[in-house]
């Protein structure tokens, strides 16, 4: 078999009628049904939909890692003219890694922790080629400054938690590239990045497609994503393809009704939360014991005909006019999609009361006592890192303030503070007329504690596995004193259940026994037994599919509503943000750096981070015209932060050496919208959107 493909010029791999099963003690287990895919040399495709559609199987059988309980059950995937199922175990090794790669979701899980990065790079051509350690080294080398890491030598000689995350992935696509295969698979790479890091690695990508004219299959929940890297897209639905075409033709065009439910389930440039509300598809994913007769997207789908969409088995159909464009739908051309609106959650004009916080120049320091030799001939024993510093702002009731920057930018930190998880070094947190700055949790009252209440990233591992969801949600009213008969607590229970739209019969469930999805509600609703007047929301959506984030932020909206409750939203999702708050914070190494109504930030002036965080997002819309600022280098220490203004080593905008050795003074653009910058407002005035919108409709004042 051809090591580089060069010298093939048919289609590099062609997955025929596929279906893959996987075999357990209750029986066959039906994971991906009738999939078929050609790729060419050069193509990248994308496949998109919810968890457990089958995306990541594809890309395992792919692999021929399904492991002893998984395995083909009809059709086959071709590579190069050969059927992967044919090739022995020493032939599929030489295959993966050399031929076919994959790149990870979680780059420190693809790294082995005790190995160099040199020695895992060097592995890749040494164990699939016959080459010398020399020649694996310079080769190496050379991949790492392909992939844009600075000074390759300190790489190598580096172990993986040495660098960071943004670094980590790039080391793996370097990996994956070494051997310059001919086709890449990439499952949900950069999930677990910054979006300015994830920018530069969906640029990184694209380049190498070019450079070594790679064939990619690009697994992804992030329309966005696929919309900047895929020349065509799949989208799955319960182990089938139930759309497939070009990006624009599926993205513009769209004929299925699960894939009009994707697209109306994130937060576009044109969404808005009382005019144009997100829309969640309504039910859940079937289990794949539990498919329904017909279309299995049939029990969720407004569309839905008695007898036609559940008569037999839905075949893919091609879209007249438009070569390639298949849908597997027996309706898509019956429905009106213009005179289609379905109702959206949360879309109703909140009102905002009296101040609940007030954040006064909050600092908070974490103090680090260096012993090393250098230390003590210095006499610099104790050192800072500098977390928070000077944070002033102000939330009110009924308001939604958005808090977003960078991984390390202090998010989390003020959240703690304010939690009473930490104290701070200096300032005031004023909330509700109190001072809490240096009260920790322990010595809070539960009156004190209940008020300020907090929903956190990841749903799996905030609850308690061995306690039923009704027993954690009456510890928490209980704790904080809302109510103490049993009888009443019970009722409260209920209530919460109610609250947060899941069936009461929830209460005597265990969290293994929940989705995702449903485990955030639990987490909300415990968040809210208190009756808190303010909740802390940490990336509350993160870990979720977009639909049940788009059921879960209505949800979110609609307790606040009824409630009146001040909701702090941390985030890096910028298009969520948009979409959910009425006021933005923007943080950088600890430091402010803009605040002022959402309107407000997201259009010009911005601050130069600002612009580069906006210019980062991927939106799933190809009318969008976006400003490509890729930022350059790494956060710098919270350690030993640079002089001056705190973004001068990073920014594309810098004014010179005053940027390097003065700290910029806050500036006003209007009542409110503050940006701390050297450069003058009648410049950054000047400066043109981030996003343009082509579409008519869409066209708003600087979008």
């Amino acid at each position: 078999m051809s090591t580089n493909g060069k010298d093939y010029d048919g289609p590099i791999l062609e997955c025929k009628d596929l279906s893959i099963s996987y075999f357990t003690r209750a029986g066959e287990i039906p994971a991906v049904v009738d999939f078929n895919l050609t790729l060419r040399q050069g193509d990248s495709v994308g496949l998109v939909g919810e968890s457990g559609c089958g995306k990541s199987t594809v890309a395992m059988a792919i692999m021929q890692y399904m492991g002893h309980n998984g395995g083909i059950v009809g059709g086959g995937i071709v590579y190069k003219g050969r059927d992967l199922a044919t090739l022995s175990e020493e032939e599929l090794r030489q295959l993966r890694g050399n031929e076919i790669a994959m790149v990870y979701q979680e780059p420190m899980a693809a790294l082995n922790p005790s190995m160099t990065l040199g020695r895992q790079l060097m592995e890749v051509p040494l164990c699939h080629e016959d080459i010398t350690e020399e020649e694996a080294y310079s080769r190496a080398i050379k991949i790492l400054a392909d992939v844009h890491l600075p000074d390759p030598e300190r790489v190598m000689n580096s172990y993986p938690h040495q660098i960071s995350g943004g670094q980590q992935q790039r080391v793996v696509i370097a990996m994956a590239l070494l051997s310059n295969p001919s086709l890449l698979l990439l499952d949900e790479p950069t999930t677990a990045l910054d979006v300015t890091v994830e920018a530069g690695i969906i640029e990184l990508i694209a380049e190498i497609a070019k450079k070594f004219n790679t064939s990619m299959i690009y697994i992804s929940h992030n329309l966005g994503l696929i919309l900047a890297t895929c020349d065509r897209v799949n989208v799955m639905y319960s182990g089938q393809v139930v759309e497939e075409g070009t990006v624009d033709e599926v993205f513009d065009h769209m004929r299925h009704p699960y894939t009009k439910g994707l697209f109306s389930a994130i937060p576009l440039p044109g969404a808005d939360k009382t005019a144009r509300p997100l829309v969640p598809i309504r039910g859940q994913l079937p289990l794949p014991h539990e498919r329904p007769p017909g279309c299995y997207f049939g029990p969720r789908c407004d569309h839905f005909a008695e007898g036609s969409c559940n008569s037999g088995l839905i075949h893919m159909t091609s879209v007249s006019g438009e070569a390639g464009h298949g849908v597997r739908c027996c309706r898509w051309d019956e429905i009106d999609w213009d005179a289609y609106r379905p109702e959206g959650v949360g879309g109703a004009t909140i009102t905002e009361g009296e101040r609940v916080l007030s954040i006064n120049k909050m600092r908070k320091y974490y103090e680090i006592h260096d012993n090393s030799i250098a230390a003590l001939i210095k006499g610099n024993r104790v050192r800072y890192v500098k977390a928070n510093e000077s944070i002033s702002f102000d939330a009110m009731e009924s308001q939604t303030v958005a808090i977003v920057g960078e991984s390390g930018c202090g998010k989390s930190t003020f959240a703690k503070v304010l939690m009473g998880l930490e104290t701070a070094t200096d300032g005031e947190v004023i909330f509700k007329g109190e001072d809490v700055s240096n009260y920790p949790v322990q010595k809070r009252t539960p009156k004190q504690v209940g008020s300020v209440q907090m929903v956190f990233q990841n749903p799996f591992d905030t609850l308690n596995p061995s306690h039923s969801v009704g027993a954690q949600l009456a510890r928490v009213i209980k704790k904080f004193g809302v109510e103490s008969d049993k009888h009443k607590i019970e009722h409260r229970v209920m209530e919460l259940l109610d609250l947060v739209k899941l069936p009461r019969d929830f209460a005597r469930r265990r969290p293994r026994q929940l989705s995702g999805g449903q485990k955030q509600r639990v987490g909300i609703a415990r968040a809210f037994a208190g009756n808190p007047s303010m909740v802390v929301a940490d990336e509350p959506v993160s870990a979720l599919d977009v639909s049940v984030q788009a059921a879960v932020t209505g949800l979110l909206m609609d307790i606040q509503r009824d409630f009146r409750t001040t909701l702090l939203f941390i985030s890096h999702d910028l298009s969520l943000v948009r979409y959910l708050a009425d006021r933005v914070v923007v943080m950088y190494l600890g430091h402010i750096v803009e605040q002022g109504a959402t309107d407000e930030v997201f259009s010009p002036p911005y601050h130069p981070y600002t612009e580069a965080l906006l210019s980062a997002v991927p939106i799933a819309d190809t009318s969008i015209e976006k400003k490509r600022i890729i930022l350059e280098g790494n956060l710098p220490s919270v350690i030993n932060p640079p002089k001056g203004c705190p973004f001068n080593t990073r920014c594309q905008r810098k004014v010179g050496s005053i940027c390097e050795t003065e700290d910029p003074p806050f500036v006003e653009d209007v009542s409110g919208h503050v940006i701390s910058c050297h450069i003058p407002m009648e410049e950054l005035r000047k400066v043109e959107p981030v996003i343009k919108t082509h579409r008519e409709e869409d066209q708003p004042a600087a979008e």
